[in-house]
Order: structure tokens, then sequence, then C-alpha cells
């Protein structure tokens, strides 16, 4: 399939849409529906939404990639980016700071409704993340070094990349928002928007020419599968004659949430 630009005026809809705000049918900006985030009295005179999500990655600096659970307001899919900056952090019911937050928390965030539709969303006022420190799971953590580390290795392979894909539709232990925040936060690190779809589904788009088995362009595939409770596997696909396999992988979390992992074998094409 050809590629082609999109038309100005497709492009100046699409920096619109990036900008707005969930609306009301008066054109004003209003909460989201009941139904997809309760709202809680903890601020007396304040209305206030909650939803629970896990902070994919940021911790570090205090600006959150964060990926919804399903009580979120686009049912378990949606992410979004924070700054958490002075607001009230709480764990364990103890009051503390952006820099006590880690990756993989969940965390409980209550604000007030408004969801900015970039992509990842950003969320209008936030009024405190309250967190358990037992609920900590930082296996897309643990996703992003396996990621990396397949990087690292024939990295002529991914040498100047124009596109850059991944595929987790068989990674059975993360949630759909969490693979599309892992996939965001991948892709950014090495500075192109990630492109989503198996090899088939990039076939068919345009990406891949199937029968050469080469990429119409400079591309690489990322490839992750199974789960870390049992078995991955990661692959990374440029070529028929490139590619590189971890195989057989198993992790461990430790206590903090953190996890390590071995690689069992490795293969390359």
């Amino acid at each position: 399939m050809k590629k082609t630009a999109l038309p100005a005026i497709a492009l100046c809809l699409l920096l619109l849409a990036g900008c707005s705000t969930s609306t009301g049918t008066g054109g004003t900006p209003s909460p989201m529906p009941p139904e997809s985030v309760p709202p809680t009295d903890d601020l007396p005179g304040v209305e206030m939404w909650e939803m629970t999500c896990r902070i994919v990655d940021g911790a570090e600096d205090g600006t959150l990639l964060l990926a919804e659970g399903e009580d979120g307001v686009y049912n378990g899919t949606g992410i979004y980016t924070f700054a958490v900056g002075d607001t009230p952090v709480w764990i364990d019911g103890q009051e503390k700071t952006a820099a006590d937050l880690t990756d993989g928390m969940l965390v409980t965030v209550c604000w007030n409704g408004m969801v900015a539709e970039s992509y990842p969303c950003q969320l209008g006022e936030v009024y405190s993340l309250r967190a358990e420190s037992k609920d900590t799971d930082d296996r897309c953590g643990l996703y992003l070094q396996v990621l990396e580390d397949l990087w690292e290795v024939d990295p002529g392979l991914n040498e100047s990349l124009e596109e850059l894909a991944v595929d987790f539709s068989e990674l059975t232990d993360l949630s759909e928002s969490e693979k599309d925040a892992l996939g965001w936060a991948f892709g950014t690190t090495h500075g192109l928007m990630p492109i989503t779809g198996t090899w088939e589904e990039l076939v068919e788009q345009g990406y891949i020419d199937g029968e050469e088995l080469l990429w119409n362009g400079n591309g690489c595939l990322f490839t992750l599968s199974g789960s870390a409770d049992d078995t991955f596997q990661a692959e990374k696909w440029a070529s028929g004659l490139g590619a590189y396999f971890f195989n057989d992988c198993t992790a461990k979390m430790g206590v903090d949430g953190a996890w390590e992992y071995t690689i069992g074998s490795e293969a390359i094409s």
C-alpha cells in the first residue's frame, strides 16, 4: 500500500483534536460521566472523580506515564501523562512527596474529571494521588528493560530507524492500557512514534513487503509474547534474513515490585 501524506486541512484537524477537552452539550468543559469514574467526598464542596492507574514510567523525574484501570475514563484502554509537581501524595496512609512514587505503583488519581484528548491524554486538575506500596508491580519496567536489551544486541538491525513497530498482542499479563503505554515509552525513548500491529497487519498496511520479506523503508518490529509469571519471548525483526530472538525468558519479582529476568537462549537469523 502506498503511504501518502495527510492533506494540510487534515493535519490541522488532528492538531485541534489533540488539544480538545471533553465537553458537555453546551461546549463548556464538564467532568466525565459518573459511570466511568465515581465521585469522592474527600474535599467537601469540590466535585472530584477517581480512577485507578498504574505508573508505567516517569516516577524518577515526576512526570508520570499512567495506564488506566478498568474504572478509568476509557474503560481500561487510556494512557495519560501527568507532572506531579506539588500535588499531594499519600502512600500507605502517610503524606509523602512525588519523590516517594515508584514505577509500577498502583495509584488512585483524584481529579476534576477533565481530560485533554491528546495522545497520551492529559488530566485536568489533580487534587491528590493515593497508593499502597504493597500494590507495586513494575512488570512494564521489566518489559521496557527487555526491549532495551534487545535493541542493544545486533544493533545494525535497528540502526537509523524511520519506523518502529511493536506487537504485544500475545503478551498475556498486561492490560491494553499497559501495552499501549509500554509501546509509547519504548518508542519515545528512541524518538519515534510507535506503530502497533502484528507482522501480518503491517504487511496489510504496506509497511512490510510480505513477498520480499523486507520493510518498505527502514523499520523494525519488536515483539513480546507470553508472561513474566511463566515464560516469555522477545524478538526484533528487520527482514527475512535479519532478526534476533530472546527465547524462554524467565523473570522474578522482588519485594519492592521490581523484576529481574534471565534469557533461556538467544538466536539470530
